[in-house]
């Protein structure tokens, strides 16, 4: 016999006895839709009580409504998600900071958690915690290998499936979803970057450990081994962000640049500050007027979301509403791969939440 904290509607108190060993208790789990589809980990009392003593809260404590089910996520039910996804202990912290993250309205949780559209939260790690627990942020920063990235942005999925109904086919209505939906968070590789880490850039210290999270619809890979000036480096680049402009045509909000050690250093030593990049980005990144004969149905889109762009007919069309759309971030390892993260929607917002620690 097992006891294991149920996860059904976010109940926070709720027990239920299993027979069987952890095998019976996954499949149970599976058969009811607890899980991701991936193996889960039993959430005992014992287990779930450890994730919870590792933050400095009480288990009872309501960090809100997960939508748009409407769940009540407390430390507890949080915690219960994170064992199953494999969570250790000194993860749970990142992962209420995340959840708190994607619970501020700005960031329209209920938007994307019930669109077609492929769109799923994106972790960023700043600061030192990103050391100490084992966070990736340098090769292979998208990929499996690193547990805490992987089970972080697990623990997040499963609340947002479990509290908050995100059920593929249900309430979650995306239409293909992509990868990211099962696990999405890296860190920022800090020691690469030539310039202000994120978190820093966002007003925080850059001794504080904080995570943002991001709408993300995918992971586009943006390779460039051959540019020998930063204007043919930038040119390449803004090559995702024009077509990232016209599969969301005037919807994709903020969009986020994971550009590698390699490109950023390069642009960095060519003088090129964030905001002077962010600038050449916005400019270079255009989508072509012909558009307009080729797809009267874009046009109008077009004509309702950007008209002072429609009315010029002499330029081509921007494909962000604003250089201030764009956050950059810097992750990875060698290697002169860069990776552009479109966006959603103009109603889904970055959000930064500073993580407590119990110590």
């Amino acid at each position: 016999m097992a006891s294991l904290g149920a996860v059904e509607r976010g109940q926070p108190s709720a027990f239920l006895e299993v027979d069987g060993d952890e095998a019976a208790i996954d499949a149970l789990y599976y058969e009811r839709g607890w899980s991701d589809g991936l193996p889960i980990v039993p959430p005992t009392p014992e287990r779930v009580a450890a994730m919870v003593a590792a933050f400095p809260r009480g288990a009872d404590e309501v960090l809100g409504h997960v939508l748009p089910r409407r769940g009540i996520a407390t430390i507890e039910t949080i915690a219960v998600n994170a064992v199953m996804a494999g969570c250790r202990p000194e993860y749970f912290p990142v992962v209420v900071a995340a959840v708190e993250a994607v619970l501020d309205e700005a960031f329209n949780l209920h938007g994307v958690q019930a669109t077609t559209c492929p769109v799923s939260p994106m972790i960023v790690v700043n600061g030192p915690i990103a050391g100490r627990i084992g966070l990736n942020g340098g090769s292979g920063v998208f990929g499996p290998g690193w547990r805490a990235n992987a089970t972080i942005g697990r623990a997040l999925r499963l609340v947002l499936l479990n509290v908050g109904g995100g059920v593929p086919g249900g309430l979650d209505k995306a239409t293909q979803a992509h990868p990211g939906k099962y696990t999405l968070c890296i860190a920022e590789n800090e020691a690469a970057n030539p310039w202000q880490p994120l978190h820093v850039e966002r007003g925080f210290r850059a001794d504080q450990n904080v995570v943002t999270v991001f709408g993300a619809v995918s992971v586009i890979n943006a390779c460039d081994h051959t540019s020998k000036l930063p204007e043919s480096m930038i040119a390449l680049l803004a090559g995702p962000m024009a077509h990232s402009g016209l599969t969301q045509p005037f919807f994709s909000g903020s969009v986020v640049y994971v550009l590698c050690p390699e490109h950023a250093q390069f642009l960095a030593a060519a003088g090129y500050s964030k905001d002077r990049l962010r600038r050449a980005l916005f400019d270079r990144a255009k989508l072509p007027r012909e558009l307009m004969r080729l797809c009267p149905e874009w046009a109008q889109l077009v004509k309702r979301h950007r008209p002072d762009q429609f009315a010029d007919q002499s330029k081509d069309f921007d494909a962000l509403a604003k250089p201030e759309d764009l956050s950059i971030v810097v992750a990875g390892g060698t290697g002169p791969h860069s990776a552009f993260i479109p966006g959603w929607s103009d109603s889904v917002v970055p959000v930064s939440r500073i993580i407590e620690t119990a110590s």
